[in-house]
């Protein structure tokens, strides 16, 4: 079950990063944990970053960094209502990721018209 509230302005709307992502013009992550993943799947094409390891996932000079992600690339992060991803996209403005934006939770993904994959 999706709860849609209104996810906080970030300058990209979810229905934008829906049509972005179909464009492959932004990275779509979600920092949603394992257990939340399994049981809803997770935006289509989107990497899995759970927040707890974002910080070393989205880090250059760490050894678990995500080699898709670079400073310019415009990229959305998501969670189950938006404030995980919030928090998300403040650490990756903090590690120097300058296009970042909070589209909310799946449930907002998923009402802009986002395909969700399972498995």
């Amino acid at each position: 079950m999706f709860l849609f509230r209104q996810a906080r302005s970030s300058g990209l709307t979810p229905q934008e990063a829906v049509a972005a992502a179909k464009d492959g013009g932004v990275i779509v992550i979600d920092v949603r944990d394992h257990g939340e993943l399994a049981m809803t799947g997770k935006a289509k094409g989107a990497l899995h970053m759970p927040l707890m390891r974002l910080r070393d996932m989205a880090d250059p000079r760490h050894p678990d960094f995500r080699s898709e992600l670079t400073p310019d690339a415009k990229i959305c992060v998501y969670c189950a209502s938006g404030a995980r991803s919030n928090a998300a996209a403040q650490m990756l403005a903090q590690l120097g990721y300058s296009d970042v934006h909070n589209i909310g939770g799946l449930g907002h993904w998923a009402q802009a018209g986002g395909e969700i994959e399972r498995g």
